[in-house]
């Protein structure tokens, strides 16, 4: 090869050798999964502080608890995280109610109920809302190793091309050289945003687990004052 040929990005990556296109060729696939991530947990958590703040502002309203947990009945299928949270501690204590039916409330049993109902469904929404967070943390800390890899494999076989030279010039080494380093660049271009993006959702969604259980605490102590 000479200076004077294609240097370009696609020619780079079109004339590297077959182990350094395969680690692009994976590094591209990470990257757009990735971004698929990265936008749908974008919405997820969008929504989920959207729903939380109608929720919190209708639930501190002072209008009825009955009323406002038929009303989540009938909005089940669009309700939101902290609804579904509210939800399954209001029907779990209105059971314990109906099963103490005639007898002497036990109020202590009918907390814990709620309680454990509520932090049930907690589990789930966090675990829902921390879904493909791992992934995002695996491509920001692995792709720029896996670039790497690429990189240094094709650099061996540039120096190694020079065996068949008589006389090595940067002219003859530079182009096995630049189209190494694509390697390296592309599990950059994966991992930097992989690495943003979690950083601030695992932000984000460490705000609304202090929302949420701040919630279950505040509800369970309306519930105790109902229970007596």
């Amino acid at each position: 090869m000479t200076v004077t040929q294609d240097l370009s990005f696609i020619t780079l990556i079109t004339n590297a050798s077959v182990i350094v296109q395969i680690v692009m060729a994976l590094l591209l696939g990470v990257s757009l999964t990735s971004w698929t991530y990265i936008f749908s947990k974008m919405f997820a958590v969008k929504n989920a502080q959207i729903q939380t703040e109608e929720f919190e502002r209708e639930f501190w309203s002072g209008g009825s608890l009955h009323e406002l947990y038929k009303r989540l009945e009938g909005r089940r299928n669009n309700s939101g995280a902290l609804e579904r949270i509210f939800g399954a501690g209001m029907g779990e204590f209105q059971k314990g109610r109906a099963s103490f039916s005639g007898v002497t409330v036990d109020s202590g049993a009918l907390l814990d109920g709620a309680r454990r109902a509520m932090r049930a469904s907690y589990q789930r929404e966090m675990d829902g809302l921390e879904s493909h967070l791992s992934f995002l943390a695996s491509v920001g800390s692995v792709s720029p190793y896996v670039g790497l890899f690429g990189t240094v494999w094709g650099i061996m076989n540039a120096f190694r091309g020079l065996a068949n030279v008589q006389q090595a010039t940067l002219a003859a080494v530079a182009p096995g050289i630049a189209e190494a380093l694509v390697a390296t660049a592309i599990g950059l271009f994966a991992a930097i945003p992989a690495l943003l993006a979690y950083n601030r959702y695992t932000h984000e969604i460490d705000r609304l687990a202090i929302r949420f259980e701040s919630f279950v605490e505040e509800f369970s102590n309306i519930l105790q004052r109902q229970g007596r």
